[in-house]
């Protein structure tokens, strides 16, 4: 498994491109903690982001985990560049004549997925216990230790789509063709959302009770947003509606089996459409 992940990593390495995407994306994640500094004006109340309890722990988890997912993009592009470059360069039919099996050249791809994964999630594990530990009033080790789901879903969140990005890859061949089918298929679940609402459906719970299966929407149900957690979002919404909206942040356990699912359902398809495809 050593000897497939070097290979993989050496051919990203090695790419100019995927280089600086990769570099790029850890950066871009390292800004996180700039928004400590940043001050906002909102109908005349004048707040300092870290004032406002975001680097608190547990938050802190829930906030950077939801930040950190929305730069996923930066990755998918390499990990559908990854596959594109194959058949653009040769490589697979190359690997496969040196003797690498396609069984082989499907997992040296998924312990790719996991290591981006596993170190993007390290990392914002690692940032997280910086910030809090410099801006959170509670440091207690019972407190600084729940939460931590919101990591697992992050990880479960990168492995899943990272999944996706590959099996496109692998399927059309084209990274931009590839990379155009994730907002395709979002715009698909979408307008199959819209449809089940306005013909099916007369509750979002019901609604909600479908669509959960989608394939993105599943993803994103891990990590709920968590603006409306802000606690000067909530006097806000106080002054303005006088109640507070009650909302489910949690990370369920079947909502990690629903991605869990997709994510062997990509993997699978990925390696039976190398295995049938002619190379």
């Amino acid at each position: 498994m050593k000897r497939l992940l070097s290979i993989e990593l050496q051919k990203l390495w090695q790419n100019r491109a995927s280089r600086i995407l990769i570099i790029s994306y850890f950066v871009i994640l390292s800004f996180i903690a700039f928004i400590a500094s940043i001050r906002i004006n909102i109908l005349g109340m004048d707040f300092r982001i870290a004032d406002q309890g975001i680097f608190n722990f547990p938050y802190i988890w829930h906030f950077n985990s939801y930040v950190a997912i929305l730069l996923k993009y930066f990755l998918a592009i390499v990990i559908v560049s990854m596959m594109a470059n194959e058949y653009t360069y040769g490589t697979l039919k190359q690997n496969l004549i040196d003797g690498l099996s396609k069984e082989e050249f499907i997992k040296s791809k998924i312990l790719t997925v996991l290591a981006f994964s596993a170190a993007s999630t390290i990392f914002i594990f690692v940032m997280s216990l910086i910030l809090g530990y410099s801006f959170s009033s509670f440091t207690e080790p019972s407190i600084v230790l729940t939460g931590l789901e919101y990591i697992l879903g992050y990880f479960i969140n990168l492995v899943a789509f990272f999944s996706f990005c590959l099996f496109l890859g692998i399927l059309i061949k084209r990274s931009a063709f590839a990379l155009g089918f994730i907002f395709v298929w979002f715009i698909i679940e979408k307008i199959a959302e819209g449809l089940l609402w306005s013909k099916v459906f007369e509750t979002k719970e019901a609604l909600n009770s479908v669509t959960q299966f989608f394939p993105l929407e599943s993803m994103s149900n891990l990590l709920i947003e968590p603006v409306t957690r802000f606690k000067a979002y909530k006097a806000i919404e106080g002054q303005v509606s006088g109640a507070h909206a009650v909302k489910d942040y949690a990370v369920h356990w079947y909502t990690i089996g629903i991605v869990l699912f997709w994510t062997v359902i990509f993997n699978l398809s990925s390696y039976k459409i190398l295995k049938r495809r002619d190379l």
